[in-house]
């Protein structure tokens, strides 16, 4: 019987991989470990702003004699604690059992009794905390402005359902069938080359409507108010159709700013749109320049009749209509078979499809309210209306301090436009050992980290700051 003979391999002989997991030894120690260490950016950001100054002083008022713990710091450990990822009170202890980078922490009853103290007067406590934030916007736009040193700042409005569990104080059933909050925000859009910032909120009960004035200018006055005012004069309201009501543009126009706020397709609208000429629809745009295939755009305003009354002079009205996709059910303001959007604007330069692609734009303010209940907002945990109040100025201030690091520590990179989420996840998470070494303290991270050089080089730019 012949035999084969198996040739021998030449290299490195394979090797058997062990299970994953195995020997591995868990155990819990006292050495230096710290799990959130990119974390020490948010708190070098709120020294570089002057948030930790600011929140001190302007809540100095509630800080009680014996005190050991100030107001101002524990509010930015709970905001620095929602950036992280928290979503509830006791998540603090994240940042509580870091003391290496983190310092001392208040307790859980006296942060607590901190919330207890602040909610009896929520509006004096928002207004605090509100010129903190302004305050601080304005030096970190000073060091490097996320809006354009020329042209137009977007604010955009909207309004968002927030779920709750429980019967909580002023949650109250919505539209959707649903149970909870209707807040109203507003945000700073960066455009495309960053993310954008919250400016204001208010809390409001889930039966709240979307197209209510006298809230919707409370918030636009609370946003302009967060702004350095030298970029008062550019700032152009932007807003769905929510927004299109007459009051609150007479408000936008009385302040001599420029809006693109959606409109209702009432029968006026659809009126001018009989009348309108065929060739008046010109191509539609893409967001990135390029001609919208099967999309088109035309002004309505000379075909408006004299039915469409009681809106401020020298508004413009365009409509843009679209194939809608298949399997889309149409609805009743459809025309003809087209999808039917339509736009106000007090703007009078630039070509239609310019303006209706800056309006369409305004869907980025979905990616700012993601970020926020990515961040604190998803669920509100507390009972009292007044203390939610409270948690929702400290999700839109935890947000500002992920947003002003992006802007300060990695601008022109990647990571500028990353959400919350991947933000935590590749930079905030990372873990890192704080090594003692003559008169220095250092926080060591792994080199294996594949994000560790974007963490040193973000803490550098940050130091270079101070």
């Amino acid at each position: 019987m012949s035999k084969v003979q198996i040739p021998k391999r030449k290299g490195t002989p394979q090797v058997k991989r062990n299970p994953v997991g195995s020997r591995v030894r868990l155990e819990s120690g006292s050495e230096s470990l710290i799990s959130s260490a990119g974390a020490a950016m948010l708190l070098q950001t709120a020294r570089v702003s002057g948030l930790v100054d600011g929140l001190s002083g302007a809540l100095a008022p509630w800080r009680s004699t014996r005190s050991r713990h100030d107001p101002g710091e524990t509010v930015l450990d709970l905001a620095v604690a929602i950036g992280l990822g928290g979503d509830c009170l006791a998540d603090v202890a994240v940042v509580r059992a870091q003391p290496e980078l983190f310092g001392p922490v208040a307790s859980d009853p006296t942060i607590s009794r901190l919330i207890d103290t602040l909610a009896e007067d929520p509006d004096r406590a928002i207004d605090a905390i509100r010129s903190a934030r302004a305050a601080a916007r304005e030096r970190v736009w000073g060091y490097r402005s996320p809006v354009p040193v020329e042209g137009q700042v977007v604010i955009d409005l909207d309004a968002t359902l927030v779920g709750a569990h429980s019967e909580k104080e002023g949650a109250t059933p919505n539209f959707k069938r649903g149970f909870g909050f209707h807040p109203m925000l507003a945000f700073v859009d960066h455009g495309s080359g960053g993310t954008g910032e919250p400016l204001a909120g208010m809390l409001r009960p889930g039966k709240a409507n979307a197209n209510d004035a006298a809230d919707q200018i409370a918030v636009l006055d609370a946003a302009l108010a967060q702004l350095p005012e030298p970029v008062w004069s550019r700032v152009l309201v932007r807003g769905d159709t929510g927004s299109g009501v007459q009051a609150f543009v007479h408000h936008i126009h009385d302040l001599g700013l420029e809006y693109s706020v959606g409109v209702y397709g009432r029968q006026p609208v659809l009126d001018a749109l009989d009348a309108l000429p065929k060739q008046a629809w010109k191509k539609a745009l893409d967001a990135d320049g390029k001609p919208r295939e099967g999309a088109q755009v035309a002004e309505l305003t000379r075909w408006l009749p004299d039915t469409f009354v009681g809106w401020p002079p020298g508004m413009r009205v365009i409509a843009r209509r679209e194939r809608p996709h298949p399997g889309a059910q149409l609805r009743i303001t459809d025309h003809e078979g087209w999808r039917i959007t339509v736009f106000a604007t007090n703007t009078h330069r630039g070509r239609l499809a310019d303006l209706e692609v800056r309006h369409r734009l305004r869907a980025r303010a979905e990616d700012r309210i993601r970020g926020l209940k990515d961040t604190g907002m998803t669920n509100l945990p507390l009972q009292a209306f007044g203390k939610n109040q409270i948690w929702l100025e400290l999700v839109q201030l935890a947000t500002e301090l992920l947003t002003w690091t992006q802007t300060l520590a990695w601008h022109g990179k990647p990571a500028q436009l990353w959400e919350p989420k991947r933000l935590r996840l590749r930079l905030l998470a990372v873990a890192g050992r704080v090594i003692t070494t003559g008169r220095r303290r250092i926080l060591r991270l792994s080199k294996r980290w594949p994000w560790a050089d974007l963490v040193t080089g973000g803490h550098r730019r940050l130091a270079a700051l101070t």
